[in-house]
């Protein structure tokens, strides 16, 4: 079964509502946290809040250059600390050839993810695509590989970039 874009607003949708997008994300991280019974603290949801207004993919030096505009003292682990938090709690996705980071459309699951994306307004998109990850999983099965872990970034240019 292929689940297409929750992010349809990069590729598709023009009326996208951004604030509504971000608060959506920050409820659902709350939820989230509260069923990890884990603590969803200020700073992790800063840096989340800060991911999810970027819509593009974001390095861990802009989440902090853009803490320090709100407080001097920020520092590199601080960041990388509530970074590693949102993955490990799959609020999150790391765009491995971008080494940046983007919010993640299926939030507090854990699923494998497929990601177009633009190469002229790095625009991102999220799928989530069984086949694929089924095909996948079973090219590498047939090359003697029992996958653990799925990347799969497809580079190319959005409708607005054609």
């Amino acid at each position: 079964m292929t689940k297409l874009p929750h992010r349809s607003s990069e590729f598709q949708d023009i009326k996208h509502n951004h604030k509504i997008c971000v608060a959506k994300a920050l409820s659902r991280a709350k939820e989230v946290c509260h069923k990890n019974s884990v603590r969803f603290t200020d700073q992790r949801r800063r840096v989340l809040e800060i991911i999810w207004h970027s819509h593009k993919p974001i390095l861990a030096y802009d989440i902090l250059r853009k803490l320090r505009q709100e407080k001097d003292n920020a520092e590199p682990p601080t960041v990388y600390r509530a970074l590693d938090f949102l993955l490990n709690n799959h609020l999150i996705h790391r765009i491995e050839s971008l080494n940046a980071y983007i919010g993640c459309d299926y939030s507090g699951e854990q699923h494998i993810s497929q990601f177009l994306i633009c190469v002229a307004c790095k625009q991102i998109t999220e799928m989530e695509d069984e086949e694929v990850a089924l095909l996948i999983t079973q090219k590498a099965l047939d090359n003697g590989l029992q996958a653990k872990h799925q990347t799969v970034e497809v580079m190319g240019l959005c409708p607005n970039c054609r």
